[in-house]
């Protein structure tokens, strides 16, 4: 049968076959399966939890880890590939995870989730990549082609605004569209508009009141109408109440399946409240997805060499964030003693759906004394504190006396599952009381000090900061972290992770932390799209570490940063890096745009474009990053549009989000928006309308006028009716009607394509 001829195709309708199979259809057969319908030849669809490993379970399911799952390589979680800053090793994983999917025959691997980190507290922080949208859906992207490369499909979650775990299921994120638009759905945009997933996931969570599986604004006109998806939207687990609401909106697939489903839908029908086209439209979708996606993997996987793939992409996450008097790294013959309990009992991964059953486990202090073999240097060990709650004093006086004879201490910190898991979220930044004094004793007597952290989302450093010599930011890293930690703390790798997320002061100086969690019902995003780094930027808040940060081994010059305009919004910013030190690294170039331009208040700068590059000691390169129109553009609510601003944009070259190190500038004419007056849009407007601004200014007798400047700004808020009024000016009649008319007639302003 060729595809003209098939049963289901979209130009031949599903007559033949009886509603009551269609209603069936649209909520899956079982925990993770789909329904199949023979007379129009869909075959059932196995899914699958990602996004860093797969979760599949050929026994018990369930959808929060409860139930033991099949053997998989647990890749670094989502906070650890945002540290990398590379699209490489995204596609790495996606392209083993796909590989493992297809063996075990899933069609879809629930993941990407490219939510942004609006606060540091959100407990399910470990399985997102940024709180910057362009970092998140570059990497999600490149995630989501390697992975649909190898056959399966994936699900990019959670669609959308879902930013915390504290009553995820009914909360409202009650968020104004210039800031869905700029920060909550661009990665989502990305990843839909330049990598095609095959299913979209929408989340548990209203969006100003409604539930985003019921939001026909999200799913159809945004998603579909606006950004052109072609795939299936399913719903998150058990999270639909309406069916006939959620396919209006256009929602195709519940899961899990629900016998109770097909009876309420097939009543809907009867009561007018869905159209058997609405089903339809559902079952072709569920169609095109089984035709599109394919398991059909050799069922045999190579867990070594995923493993090796494991421990590489997990060496490439790690941050340096302090490094004092240059303890790491580590010298050949040190004498190292390595402290804490997540040396000896590894914190690795997150904690609920996404709980991968790792095929093994590097444990770190195992890792750190096979590397010390190698160069002469010798490894002692001591559990300095209990994650069960056993002796702390006896544990932690035992730990620095051997920190006192040892000539580099290490202490390994960090949070377990119990403390940041999906389903909850944090109430504070801070490490554990008993590590904080662990860490503070071991400073005052160690020669040199090094704190390894492993957390799933970002921690306070405040308290001991200064005391310590080095930081070595690992978060949870995966299976194969354990080996990745000791390689870069005796420098077999150079470090290179970023910081995707900023370590503030304190939890008070976030700008989420007056409106996070939200009360009754409601969270109010209050800052607007003044996230995370674009508020520090834009405030001048201190913080302990900026978005973007990270230390290396060796050393990076930049410079002859030019930008070459392209377009007439578009351009491409060129700039040439050199290691300047003595051995081999990478390199983040992170390019932001600074401008005050338009109509709305713009952050201090924002990240616009990445690269990351490997260097050999004196090699240089130029770095091109290409600008296009939404780089210089915001969401103008006015006009519903990506919107150009005339005016100077300001190009830098940033080491980090605080931190510019060479910048050019250039000037874009920008969109001509032309809206249409009335006598009750104000004076201010009429004066700048690039139509008939200047005769307005002729027609009120402010041509050659010297008006005050704080009269003119009272002026300008007026409506022009009150203005008429109050002025007692004499106005020829029908001046201001003839402006009026000749507005109607003004150019669109252009969107983004056109």
């Amino acid at each position: 049968m060729t595809p003209d001829e098939s049963p289901h195709t979209a130009d031949r309708p599903l007559a033949h076959i009886p509603v009551e199979d269609k209603a069936r259809m649209v909520s899956g057969l079982t925990f993770w399966m789909t329904e199949s319908l023979d007379a129009a030849g869909i075959r059932s669809l196995q899914l699958a939890d990602g996004p860093y490993g797969l979760r599949h379970q050929s026994g018990s399911h369930d959808h929060l880890a409860l139930f033991p799952s099949d053997p998989a390589t647990c890749f670094p979680p989502g906070v650890a590939i945002g540290s990398s800053w590379s699209v490489e090793a995204a596609a790495r994983l996606g392209a083993a995870l796909g590989r493992e999917a297809a063996a075990a025959g899933v069609d879809v691997v629930l993941g990407p989730g490219v939510n942004i980190k609006r606060s540091p507290l959100c407990g399910r922080n470990f399985e997102y990549y940024s709180e910057d949208p362009h970092l998140a859906g570059a990497l999600g992207t490149s995630y989501t082609r390697a992975l649909q490369n190898e056959g399966p499909g994936v699900s990019v979650k959670h669609f959308a605004a879902n930013n915390q775990e504290t009553n995820r299921q009914t909360i409202s994120a009650d968020v104004d569209e210039r800031t869905l638009r700029e920060i909550y759905l661009p990665a989502f945009e990305a990843i839909v508009t330049q990598a095609a997933p095959a299913t979209v996931m929408s989340s548990y969570n209203r969006i100003n009141g409604t539930f985003a599986w019921a939001n026909h604004w999200l799913l159809t006109e945004v998603l579909r109408d606006e950004w052109g998806f072609k795939g299936l939207v399913v719903s998150d687990w058990s999270s639909v109440s309406d069916p006939a609401a959620a396919l209006t909106a256009g929602l195709d697939l519940e899961m899990p399946g629900d016998p109770a489903r097909a009876a309420e839908l097939l009543t809907a029908l009867e009561e007018g409240r869905i159209e058997e086209a609405d089903l339809d439209r559902a079952i072709l979708r569920l169609a095109a997805l089984a035709e599109r996606v394919s398991a059909a993997g050799d069922g045999a996987i190579d867990e070594d060499e995923h493993h090796r793939i494991a421990r590489e992409i997990a060496a490439e996450c790690i941050v340096l964030l302090r490094n004092q008097y240059s303890v790491l790294p580590i010298p050949g013959g040190a004498h190292v003693a390595v402290i804490g309990a997540f040396a000896q009992n590894p914190r690795y991964q997150g904690g609920g759906s996404a709980h991968v059953n790792a095929t093994r486990v590097d444990v770190p202090l195992e890792e750190i004394s096979a590397v010390a073999a190698t160069v002469g240097a010798t490894v002692d060990s001591a559990l300095g504190f209990a994650l069960d709650g056993a002796d702390g004093d006896a544990l932690r006086e035992e730990a620095v006396a051997l920190a006192a004879r040892s000539d580099i201490a290490v202490v390994f910190a960090g949070l377990d599952e119990a403390r940041e898991s999906e389903g909850i979220d944090r109430s504070t930044l801070d490490l554990p009381e008993d590590q904080v004094a662990l860490i503070r004793a071991v400073a005052e007597r160690a020669q040199r000090t090094v704190v390894v952290l492993s957390h799933g989302g970002i921690v306070s450093l405040e308290g001991w900061h200064d005391e310590v010599d080095a930081i070595v930011e690992g978060f949870v890293l995966g299976q194969g972290g354990g080996r990745a930690i000791a390689d870069v703390l005796f420098g077999n790798v150079d470090p290179s992770g970023r910081l995707a997320e900023t370590i503030p002061l304190r939890l008070e100086d976030h700008p989420s932390w007056l409106n996070f969690p939200g009360e009754q019902g409601h969270v109010r995003y209050g800052e607007g799209v003044m996230v995370g780094y674009r508020y520090f930027a834009t405030s001048g808040t201190p913080v302990r570490y900026p978005f973007g940060h990270g230390l290396s081994y060796t050393t990076f010059r930049t410079d002859d940063v030019t930008v070459e305009q392209t377009g007439e919004d578009t351009a491409v910013a060129r700039v040439r890096v050199t290691n300047t030190g003595e051995r081999s690294g990478k390199h983040v170039v992170q390019v932001y745009v600074q401008t005050d331009a338009g109509k709305v208040r713009r952050p201090a700068r924002e990240l616009r474009g990445f690269a990351k590059i490997s260097l050999e000691p004196g090699e240089a390169r130029t770095v091109e990053i290409d600008l296009p129109r939404r780089a210089f553009a915001y969401w103008d609510i006015e006009t519903g549009s990506w919107v150009v601003a005339e005016g100077e944009y300001r190009v830098q070259v940033c080491t980090d989000s605080l931190t510019p190190v060479s910048d050019a500038v250039i000037r874009l004419d920008g969109d001509v928006i032309a809206v249409e007056l009335t006598m009750d849009t104000p004076v201010g407007e009429w004066l700048a309308h690039p139509t008939v601004g200047d005769r307005t200014r002729d027609a009120l007798g402010f041509t050659g006028v010297e008006v005050p400047e704080e009269q003119m700004a009272m002026v300008a808020s007026m409506t022009m009716n009150q203005f008429v009024k109050i002025s007692g000016l004499d106005i020829a009649g029908g001046v201001l009607d003839d402006l009026i008319a000749a507005t109607r007639t003004a150019p669109p302003v252009p969107h983004e394509g056109e």
